[in-house]
């Protein structure tokens, strides 16, 4: 066997440090970047479009629908029968078309590989039928599947020859590109996603810089594509945010209280929804209705308990976020309170059955949660509302880096003022999560992500 200066077989000799940065060296590092750029344009549209067809069908099926059956607005008890509509749809996907729907979100936001493009189907019409009917979800989770899915398919055909491993990281890639703007901002996709991923030591750089390349020019697509359309980006973002002021004693106190508050709701949240998935996984069909059900009924009962438009309390709250903050003062404490309760209970039911991303709805209750807290004293709103953000953004996703960006860069400028309390209440959060939740067996480690 020969023994070159890269060792045996081309490893490393031993003793010889490894350099973590050779792969960014080669030519076949450039052609990968390439690739991953030229496919992540077409990718970026598909996506464009999928969100485009959520944000079109919502209001054709919870305002155009009943009107076109003769009613004269939407009746308080409509999402019950479009709910149950959307468990029957999603239950006869996720049961009889390949690759079950997708990711289950009830598991948390994980990245195992792009699905085959078989698959990519029945993940598309089981997200349209969560989402657009009002399942208390958000569009990451399908729009992962949906990148990562059409770029390792694509790059098995335009890169013919390219090794799995390279065709792992165009799926990763596309990911990166799919959900790059809809976040608010291309940066925060991309570290979302590198944080999912968990690559550990300096390799980071070398094996995630496709990612960001296609994080960058698939906000470029989605700015240039909601311009040309006249729709929009769909980006998560806030507008007229009160200056805050800077962060007092009082609030480090509140900090602490708010961390410990989302720990314990997130886990309650967390541990609901894993225990409904068990029973919908044994009767999946009937029991994605019943959990359709579940939430129509929630929704029904919000809306006429409060008076306000069930569409409040449905779907993930990623455009309801700049309202509630904006209109606070419109909602009582009892109705917020109420807002919560049902928003809550719908999203484990729809953690458990439906299919779609588990962000959203954690930083609406974590933002309304904040909202209630400032009617205390000592508790301004701009503080409460981006310490809820990102401790029950970090108490749902475990990913504490992510929830401080998420809730910093929400608030603007005035990220950085309010960053220290965010930064407290994502770690007492994270902390108090970790030793609320039982400890597992070590897990085997898993292979390598494959795109298949």
């Amino acid at each position: 066997m020969a023994v070159g200066p890269t060792g045996p077989g081309g490893g490393t000799p031993p003793g010889v440090p490894q350099d973590p940065y050779a792969p960014a060296r080669t030519r076949g590092y450039l052609k990968l970047l390439l690739i991953a750029a030229v496919i992540g344009v077409p990718v970026c549209a598909v996506s464009f479009g999928f969100l485009a067809l959520v944000h079109e069908l919502e209001p054709l099926i919870m305002q155009a629908l009943p009107r076109a059956l003769g009613f004269a607005g939407t009746p308080w008890w409509w999402p019950v029968p479009m709910l149950v509509v959307a468990g029957l749809l999603v239950g006869l996907t996720v049961r009889h078309l390949p690759g079950h729907g997708g990711h289950e979100p009830a598991d948390g936001l994980a990245l195992s590989g792009a699905p085959a493009l078989s698959a990519l189907p029945g993940i598309v019409l089981a997200a349209l039928a969560s989402l657009s009917f009002g399942a208390v979800l958000g569009p990451e989770a399908p729009l992962i599947a949906l990148g990562g899915g059409l770029s390792a398919g694509a790059a098995r055909l335009v890169g013919r020859g390219l090794p799995e491993r390279a065709v792992a990281a165009v799926g990763a890639a596309g990911s990166f590109a799919a959900v790059s703007a809809l976040l608010g901002s291309p940066l925060l996709g991309a570290f979302l996603l590198m944080e999912v991923a968990a690559p550990v030591g300096p390799m980071l750089g070398a094996l995630l810089l496709p990612g960001l390349l296609a994080s960058g020019i698939g906000a470029l697509i989605f700015t240039g594509l909601g311009d040309w359309t006249g729709l929009g980006t769909y980006s998560l973002a806030l507008h007229d945010i009160p200056k805050a002021s800077g962060p007092t004693l009082s609030e480090f106190g509140w900090a602490l209280v708010i961390g410990l508050a989302a720990a314990c709701f997130g886990g309650g949240v967390r541990r609901l929804s894993l225990l409904l998935k068990e029973r919908v996984g044994r009767h999946r069909v009937p029991m994605t209705v019943a959990m359709g059900l579940v939430v129509g009924a929630l929704a029904a009962g919000f809306a006429l308990a409060t008076g306000k438009p069930a569409t409040e309390m449905l779907y993930s709250g990623q455009s309801a976020l700049g309202s509630l903050f904006r209109d606070s003062a419109g909602y009582s404490v009892g109705a917020l309170l109420l807002l919560v309760v049902c928003k809550g209970l719908a999203y484990c039911a729809s953690l458990s059955a439906f299919r779609g991303g588990p962000i959203f709805p954690a930083l609406f209750l974590g933002a309304a949660g904040g909202v209630i807290l400032s009617h205390l004293p000592g508790l301004s709103l701009t503080a409460g509302f981006a310490m809820g953000v990102g401790a029950l953004g970090v108490a749902m996703l475990r990913l504490p880096m992510t929830s401080v960006l998420l809730a910093t860069l929400l608030m603007g400028s005035n990220g950085l003022t309010v960053m220290p309390l965010v930064i407290v209440a994502v770690v007492v959060a994270h902390v108090a999560a970790l030793r609320l939740t039982p400890a597992t067996a070590p897990a085997t480690p898993a292979p390598a992500p494959s795109a298949g």
